[in-house]
């Protein structure tokens, strides 16, 4: 068995060594500009010389075993008694000030939990979810997404995030979980934060500090909304509990449907198979969405677990308390499952699997379909600004983001709204 060894760095988090895996050369960095620029081909090389389990850097200094076998991975996520996602032990030897913490951290949520406590939380959340009205939300993606398109349709082009995906996000999530919009600017930049690995307490501070004063003002005045349905539910959550609730659902809720909406709109503006769409061709808008959860997912490597105990899997053995770390992006484009042709395929790992399974699924797929229909019925005449092979991608270990795409349209009046 592989012992656990412990790392320290100058100026770095000294972190219990996660390695399964005894290897020569470094560990592969996952929040270099290198892995963003092109991870398609660091996923090829990790299975060449490593497996399905590669040692890797979260950040300078965090180590983790990233699984990129599809199998594999699948085996991991159905076995949360193997697999616990709570990482409680783990923490203990991370120091607080690390960058990537507010997003591995131990936190009373259905995300970051396991056994009974999973079960308690995971229910509620469930039960609010589900009780969201799809047909309204149409009507609300619809709305803001008009607004918004108002904004810059007059000028000819536009910054795909900043002008579309991010704020349309942010408002449809604002509006289903009832959440002002005094509050939800005071979380917007504490949310960006968080997925920059910046500053952890003051992220923490701010996030738990807006959260509370949405859940005393939907105490207040309850509405039909999640954060309402989550306060009226029977298993009674504490505020401590309500707010990390509330959390969860914010950080799933904007930064990976951000992605998946830009991600797929640039699938479309620039793949000759879906270009056509634009002006009648023959793959919907569905499609690309699958085309991309499957072959570039927005969300690329997640789903963290900590082994309880040593545990021998693919010949390797994992160590106790040590993250894994699912690459959906690495396991979906697994040679021993893909051939490639994603359409109409989703078997993919986007949405993870087993009891810790995105419950969001309905809502994300209509947000992003509508907002993205929204958009190229307005203006269909929509190219990207750039050569695609110009455009940059944030680094970081979580997700496949690409930074301010740009985008030109011939001149429109304003769009009349409902």
């Amino acid at each position: 068995m592989t012992t656990p060894q412990h790392v320290t760095r100058a100026g770095t988090c000294p972190v219990a060594h996660g390695s399964p895996i005894d290897t020569d050369g470094p560990r592969v960095a996952l929040d270099s500009s290198e892995f963003a620029a092109d991870p398609h081909q660091a996923y090829r090389k990790m299975r060449h010389q490593y497996g399905s389990l590669v040692p890797v850097d979260l950040a300078v200094g965090v180590p983790a075993t990233l699984v990129i076998g599809y199998d594999t991975a699948r085996r991991i996520l159905y076995d949360p008694e193997h697999f616990p996602a709570d990482p409680g032990r783990w923490q203990q030897n991370v120091p607080a000030d690390c960058p990537i913490l507010p997003m591995l951290e131990s936190r009373p949520n259905a995300l970051r939990s396991a056994g009974q406590e999973h079960a308690r939380y995971r229910r509620p959340n469930i039960a609010a979810i589900g009780a969201v009205d799809l047909h309204a939300l149409h009507d609300t993606v619809e709305e803001i997404a008009l607004a918004l398109i108002n904004t810059f349709c007059g000028r000819g082009s536009a910054d795909l995030i900043g002008d579309y995906a991010f704020p349309l996000t942010f408002a449809v999530l604002n509006a289903t979980l009832g959440c002002p919009p005094d509050i939800g600017q005071r979380l917007v930049g504490a949310f960006a934060a968080m997925f920059e690995g910046t500053d952890a307490g003051t992220v923490n501070w701010t996030l738990m500090a807006a959260l509370s004063d949405l859940i005393t003002r939907k105490r207040a005045e309850p509405g039909d909304d999640i954060t309402s349905r989550l306060l009226a539910d029977p298993a009674a959550l504490d505020d401590a509990e309500l707010i990390n609730q509330l959390l969860t659902m914010y950080a799933a809720g904007i930064e990976p449907l951000q992605n998946l909406i830009v991600n797929t709109l640039l699938l479309m503006l620039t793949d000759e198979r879906f270009a056509g769409d634009i002006l009648g061709g023959a793959l919907t808008t569905r499609a690309a969405l699958d085309h991309v959860l499957f072959a570039d997912p927005p969300l690329a490597n997640h789903c963290v677990t900590y082994p309880r105990q040593p545990i021998l899997i693919d010949t390797v053995w994992l160590p106790a308390d040590q993250p894994v770390l699912i690459s959906i992006s690495g396991c979906n484009n697994d040679p021993a499952i893909s051939a490639g042709d994603y359409t109409d395929n989703r078997s993919h790992l986007a949405w993870s699997a087993g009891p810790h399974a995105c419950p969001a699924q309905a809502a994300a797929y209509l947000i992003a379909q509508d907002a993205i229909d929204q958009l190229l019925d307005a203006l269909p005449e929509m190219r990207l600004a750039c050569p695609a092979d110009e455009l940059s991608w944030w680094p970081g270990p979580f997700h496949r983001a690409v930074a301010a795409p740009p985008v030109t349209f011939p001149e429109s009046p304003p769009l009349t709204i409902r």
